[in-house]
């Protein structure tokens, strides 16, 4: 069998019983980063092997990974932080184990841009989720020109968000934003406005930790 795992994004206590169970119960634990799972696991109590799974090395190591769940050894697969497969390297594992009619089943858990979501105020009935923003401008700005309807919410770094909404204060100034930052820590933060207000309001400051940008025309 193979677990998909979801782990906190943040606040350690949102672990669930069910994935302490599992991570008893597997053979391995396949990890984005096995330092950073390594501390969650040392947290528990927990003493597992675990094996490094990542965008580097997947290609290489996927067909060892699939004849190991051939041979009966269960394996429970995380990202750093929320839901395995959500901008993370486990979706080319997952193909690979249905191609190969092997069974797979989810350990469910939190997952940050629906956390972002729920909290955000803006319409959830109907959304999209586009992971990473990409860092090239031009790729950027075609993005922000053909926004889905709905509430549009992606992924970017600390170090890009306030050129990001200098972009967005060109191209929408009156968009509807908000910024989810450090969700489930102790400096949890929602951040919301127009895109000109924002940027206006921030462009001389630091934000730091990770953070859901969430768009609504």
């Amino acid at each position: 069998m193979l677990y998909l795992v979801s782990t906190p994004i943040g606040n350690l206590k949102d672990i669930s019983s069910r994935t302490l169970d599992t991570f008893k119960e597997v053979d391995l634990i396949l990890a984005e980063d096995t330092r950073r799972t390594g501390m969650l696991l040392k947290h528990c109590l927990i003493q597992k092997k675990m094996s490094s799974y990542n965008d580097t090395n997947k290609e290489r190591i996927t067909s060892k990974i699939i004849e190991d769940l051939k041979s009966g050894l269960n394996i429970a697969l995380v990202s750093d932080n929320g839901t395995p497969c959500i901008s993370d390297p486990g979706f080319y594992l997952v193909r690979e184990a249905i191609k190969n009619n092997l069974h797979i089943s989810p350990i469910p858990g939190p997952t940050a841009f629906v956390s972002a979501l729920i909290c955000s105020g803006l319409p959830t009935d109907k959304f999209s989720f586009s992971g990473f923003l990409p860092k090239k401008e031009g790729k950027k700005t075609e993005i922000f020109n053909n926004l889905n309807d709905g509430t549009n919410i992606f992924y970017e770094s600390p170090h890009r968000i306030i050129k990001t909404l200098k972009l967005l204060s060109e191209i929408h100034p009156d968009i509807n934003i908000v910024i989810a930052r450090e969700l489930t820590k102790k400096f949890e933060d929602f951040i919301r406005g127009k895109a000109r207000e924002l940027y206006l309001d921030l462009k001389d400051k630091t934000l730091k930790g990770e953070i859901v940008l969430l768009l609504y025309k």
